[in-house]
Formats: structure tokens, C-alpha cells, sequence
């Protein structure tokens, strides 16, 4: 490492060392939130990438960049039984993030300040590592990778994310700015602050740099000036970028974190009608091509935010989509685990009591408005204790809706079967039930 690199990974030391990242309250806990746990739930990608639901109770997980260890915290409350093994660069933050995870209870846990680099002097293989916010300031972000997937077990996971550089221009600028004037180089966070405030107050409300990255909010936030207008170190990368470092790396993408906000046809106003020349190009682009042009046309996404692995690790499936009815007679129903909660089954009770539909996207936020009739409902029920045959829940099926409630004639096996069907679809595709052949 040259003498520059070696000053600036010292001053992202000294950064979060005098102001670890996230500030957030020791006492507070994720335990509310469904999205960020279905997100950090090992299950989840796993599930995505080999249509099959793991053990998750004995896995180990690398918390690669733990900072003050709240994102350590999120994942060992949404993989009970797992080992959580943290690391930073920051000794300070190392010392918070074993506080916050003691402070809670979790005992399967360990801490160690090192560089994501020396992360193979663990001696530790994983089967799930997050690196959340933090290749964006590494030197070299390939290397990082390269280091995890050095530790990675064969058919192991990682997330991590690249800040986009089309998203957050405005702050880069920023950056620039605070830099040309000496700001970045104050030892005290506090007056580094400081002075961007007084900064921007200087500054005329039009002024764009003003107007694109300022406002009430950051002036009550102190934390979001820290990792926006002052980050040491933050760099942007476009979709390109991103592909390029993981075939670098030798990593195989697996789906974007948040892959239903990437579909290209969504940008368009009549999708199934476009100019013959434009759906032509689009149906041949290959996935980076559609997830590039995604950027370019919209650029709203802050992270670069992706699950990989090791090459050619992907487990033979079929989709869902393309089941024979003898793959749905064997099937089995899985529930995702962050539904399984006594306030979700207390409310799925007392709809299916009252003859309401079931708003269980309201419990897991994942996707948009999602409503389960109040009789699919009452199938999924005995989900909340264990998996299901799809021919149990059909049955019960036929239990509660024995007639039509027109013709009063016996409900058939086949028309049950097909209602159930159609409503795992629709529950599989948006990730709240997991379907295993």
C-alpha cells in the first residue's frame, strides 16, 4: 500500500474512531422491523438463489465492517442459533458493537478490530457475510471481495453494496467542496460539522449544492452530515463498475437486495406497447445491460446493494411458475420467519374471525399493498407452528368452503387445489411463503 493510500485509510480510522457509525442508541432494537430483518435473514437469499429453505440454527455469519455493531445486532436477531462474528478497523467501534450485542443478551459473539483484508486470520469459514456500507471506502473494493470470498463456505452467501455514483453526484461534489476548504482535514468531528452548517447557511438557497443536499433535515442530524457531506474515502460506482468488480473477484451475482425496485419495464407507461424498436432492444439486453439502463433512465437507488457467491453454486431448480401438478401434490409450505411473531398471528386470528381480508404486507413491507382472503387466510394458520403439505392446506380448504355459496354444490378436490394454487403463486412471488418441491 503507497504512503497516500496508507494516509487515507488512517483517516477513515480516525473517522469512525472519533464518531462510530451509527450512532444509534444502545437500547434500541430491530426487533420491529420486518424489512430489515427479512433483508439480513440468512434464509432469504439462500431461498432465492436454490428454491430451498436451509438450516439456519448452527450457521456462522461475518459481520464484515461492523461499525457500532447495530447491523451485528439485526443479523443475530433475524438468524437465531447463528454465530455473529464482527470486524472493523475501528478499535473504538469494535468496543461499542460488543457493548450493544452483551446489552441484549446474544453470548454467541465475537468482536475482533482488523481490516476486512485480514479477515483469513480468523481461521473461520462462513455461510452468510455482510458488508454493508463499506467496499465504497475501501482502497481497493476487489480485494475486499476477494478476502471474503477467501472465507466463504461453498455454497455460502454475501451481501454488500457500492454507493452509486449517478444517485449521489451531489454529494461527491460536496465532498469536493469540503475539501478545497480545509474542512475534511479538522481532527474534531463536532467542528467539522460545525462548519459545514455554517457553510451552507452562508449559502444562497438556490445555490444547487445547497438546494441538492441540504435542508431542515440535516440540520437536526449531525449522523447523515457525517456519512454524507464528510465521509473519507466514499467513492461512487455505476452498474458496469459493479459487474466488472465481481467478475474480478470471481463472484457470481445472485439478485439485487431490493430486485423488485430494478425492473426496467416499470419505467414505462404502457409496458406490453412499446415502439417496436425499443421492445425489440429491450428483450435482448442482457441483465447488467437492463440493470444499467435502469440507472441511467433512473437513478434513485443511493446503494449498489447485491447478494453473491461462489460461481456455478446455484442448486437445480424449477420455478414455481413452471410446476406440474405432481410437483404441487409433493410440495411443501414454508412461512418466511419474520412473519412468525405473536402479533401477526394474534392479527391473522381475529380476520379470519371477523371475515376480514388479512393486510400481511403490512407486516413485512416488501413489496406493495398485499391482501389474503380471509379463507386463504385461515389455510396459511397452522403455518404459524410448522411447514404444510400443499395437500393439507387444500384440504382445509375444502373444509371451509365445503359448498359454493351459489349453487350449494359440493366443492371438487381439483377446484380447491387450483384456488390454493393460485394463491401460493402469488404469496411465493412476493416472498412471503417459500415453496419447496
Amino acid at each position: 500500500m503507497d504512503s497516500q493510500a496508507s494516509e487515507l485509510l488512517e483517516k477513515i480510522r480516525q473517522q469512525f474512531d472519533t464518531g462510530p457509525y451509527p450512532r444509534t442508541p444502545l437500547e434500541q432494537s430491530p426487533k420491529d422491523d420486518g424489512t430489515l430483518l427479512y433483508i439480513h435473514n440468512f434464509l432469504t437469499p439462500y431461498y432465492l438463489r436454490n428454491q430451498k429453505v436451509p438450516e439456519t440454527e448452527r450457521i456462522s455469519i461475518l459481520d464484515a465492517g461492523c461499525g457500532s455493531g447495530y447491523t451485528s445486532l439485526i443479523l443475530a436477531e433475524a438468524n437465531p442459533g447463528a454465530k455473529i462474528v464482527g470486524v472493523d478497523i475501528s478499535e473504538q467501534s469494535v468496543i461499542l458493537a460488543r457493548q450493544r450485542l452483551q446489552y441484549h443478551g446474544f453470548k454467541n459473539v465475537e468482536f475482533h478490530a482488523i481490516s476486512i483484508e485480514e479477515i483469513t486470520s480468523l481461521n473461520q469459514n462462513f455461510d452468510y457475510i455482510n458488508c454493508d456500507e463499506v467496499l465504497y471506502l475501501l482502497i481497493n473494493p476487489v480485494m475486499g471481495l476477494q478476502a471474503m470470498k477467501s472465507v466463504l463456505k461453498p455454497h455460502g452467501i454475501i451481501r454488500a453494496n457500492f454507493h452509486s455514483s449517478l444517485s449521489r453526484s451531489h454529494y461527491f461534489r460536496a465532498q469536493q467542496v469540503f475539501k478545497m476548504i480545509g474542512v475534511m482535514d479538522v481532527a474534531s468531528p463536532e467542528l467539522e460539522i460545525s462548519r459545514v452548517q455554517e457553510t451552507m447557511k452562508a449559502l444562497k438557497e438556490q445555490v444547487r449544492i445547497k438546494a441538492e443536499t441540504w435542508g431542515n433535515f440535516f440540520e437536526i442530524n449531525k449522523e447523515h452530515i457525517f456519512a454524507n457531506h464528510l465521509l473519507q474515502g466514499d467513492k461512487g460506482y455505476t452498474i458496469p463498475d459493479f459487474f466488472s468488480a465481481l467478475s474480478a473477484s470471481e463472484l457470481e451475482l445472485v439478485v439485487m437486495v431490493n430486485w423488485r425496485q430494478w425492473n426496467l419495464m416499470d419505467l414505462f407507461n404502457t409496458p406490453n406497447d412499446l415502439p417496436a424498436f425499443l421492445g425489440l432492444t429491450l428483450s435482448e439486453l442482457s441483465l447488467e445491460d437492463r440493470l444499467h439502463l435502469f440507472e441511467l433512465l433512473h437513478p434513485i437507488h443511493r446503494l449498489l446493494d447485491f447478494w453473491c457467491g461462489h460461481p456455478n453454486q446455484t442448486l437445480p431448480f424449477v420455478p414455481v411458475a413452471e410446476w406440474m401438478p405432481s410437483d404441487w401434490q409433493r410440495a411443501k409450505v414454508h412461512l418466511h420467519p419474520q412473519l412468525k411473531t405473536p402479533i401477526v398471528k394474534e392479527e391473522l386470528i381475529r380476520c379470519i374471525t371477523q371475515l376480514n381480508p388479512f393486510e400481511i404486507s403490512r407486516y413485512l413491507p416488501i413489496t406493495g399493498e398485499m391482501l389474503v382472503d380471509s379463507t386463504i387466510a385461515a389455510c396459511l394458520l397452522p403455518l404459524w407452528e410448522e411447514p404444510q403439505l400443499m395437500s393439507s392446506l387444500v384440504k382445509r380448504w375444502q373444509t371451509l368452503r365445503a359448498v359454493d355459496p351459489v349453487t350449494l354444490e359440493q366443492r371438487t378436490e381439483l377446484e380447491a387445489f387450483e384456488i390454493m394454487k393460485y394463491a401460493l403463486i402469488g404469496l411465493e412471488s412476493s416472498g412471503y411463503i417459500l415453496l419447496e418441491r
